[in-house]
């Protein structure tokens, strides 16, 4: 773990492939930790899905981090939310697109899309990020 300042948390995974196993293990431990159980299951399949995303594009660190939004201050969609991001070194954005019903891969996105109420892409100095937003039910 890189740092966890009460709201925050964020680490740094190698991008071999035990990342996953890793992430999901991190992300759900910090959620527990911060009582955060009813979004537990949807944040950790969509972290798996990114990171995977990352895993296969990206050959350098992949980071991973998780941050509870103050509605007040915080979250553009008016509620309380949990922000993830996943980034990795690779510059070019994650397409989104229909996978057939016998294809193994391409769901990923579409996942990230229909479960989360905002997400989309950002570039930073040494690549990019994806995120996604979900609402905290119940604060």
């Amino acid at each position: 773990m890189i740092d966890t300042d009460g709201e925050c948390a964020e680490w740094a995974f190698p991008a071999e492939p035990g990342a996953v196993r890793t992430a999901r293990h991190a992300v759900r431990g910090t959620l527990h930790a911060w009582g955060l159980e009813a979004v537990g299951d949807v944040t950790v399949l969509l972290v798996s899905e990114l990171v995977t995303n990352s895993l296969r594009y990206a050959s350098g660190p992949i980071g991973v981090r998780l941050e509870r939004r103050n509605p007040a201050v915080d979250s553009p969609a008016g509620g309380p939310a949990l922000l993830v991001e996943v980034s990795d070194p690779l510059p070019d954005p994650p397409r989104e697109r229909v996978a057939d019903h016998d294809d193994e891969g391409g769901r990923g996105l579409h996942l990230v899309a229909v479960s989360s109420q905002r997400w989309g892409t950002r570039h930073g100095k040494s690549g990019k990020t994806v995120w996604f937003e979900l609402a905290l039910p119940g604060e």
